[in-house]
């Protein structure tokens, strides 16, 4: 089997006398036997840390998971700063779950959870923090500032959760760099490892936003705004 793994700026190209393996245990043995300087990040090989996020073919995956391919071109997470080979340095990303302060801030009196509570935002407390929904997103491409699906979808996990009594302060949180700079385009989505949704959970921000009286501001900068507009017919 070879595969080819980018190394600095460049593809290097191995032979591997392996089979139906994960990628994890494909790079595992070319440091082991073939190249033992390649670096590359794992650590609980369940699927469960997140650690060994990389790209397959222009894909994110889990290397832990994932069946190697002849052919398969492996290459680190994008929008992040390589350490080396396919290690990356996530602490950017990482804090933007401070900067959204993704916790319970203003806690409510105690009180009991149904499980129909826990099951309301059950799905966000899944995320791994892999960062292949970063490496995917376009907007974090373009714009590092830009708070990111990770970090909203935390955001959306506090935000319905009933204990939580600073609702309106951790929306107005994200207004800035945050979910009005989201495209939709549900890159995001598409790679989590663990089925998560920050598309969606950004839609329910934007909807609970409106319930505060926020609003997308690119509609109050649209053609000078609809404050004129007394729908009369434009011929």
């Amino acid at each position: 089997m070879q595969v080819s793994i980018k190394r600095g700026s460049e593809f290097v190209s191995y032979e591997v006398p392996l089979e139906d393996c994960t990628l994890l245990e494909l790079l595992t043995y070319i440091k082991t036997e073939l190249d033992n300087t390649l670096a590359f990040s794992s650590g609980c090989r369940s699927s469960v840390c997140g650690s060994c996020s990389m790209r397959v073919n222009e894909v994110e995956v889990l290397s832990c998971s994932y069946k190697v391919e002849d052919g398969d071109r492996v290459e680190p997470l994008r929008n992040s700063a390589v350490i080396q080979d396919l290690v990356v340095d996530m602490d950017r990303a990482y804090s933007f779950n401070a900067k959204a302060k993704t916790w319970l801030t203003k806690k409510e009196k105690p009180q009991a959870l149904t499980h129909e509570d826990e099951h309301i935002n059950a799905i966000q407390s899944d995320c791994i923090l892999c960062g292949s929904c970063y490496s995917a997103c376009p907007v974090y491409a373009v714009n590092e500032e830009f708070l990111g699906p990770f970090a909203l979808t935390r955001v959306w996990k506090y935000v319905s959760d009933k204990r939580e009594a600073g609702v309106e302060q951790k929306v107005t949180d994200v207004q800035t760099q945050g979910i009005w700079d989201c495209t939709l385009c549900n890159a995001c989505s598409v790679v989590c490892p663990q089925g998560i949704s920050s598309k969606a959970d950004i839609e329910k921000l934007r909807m609970k936003s409106a319930q505060y009286g926020f609003m997308d501001p690119n509609f109050s900068s649209f053609g000078g705004g609809f404050g004129s507009f007394d729908g009369s017919p434009t011929f």
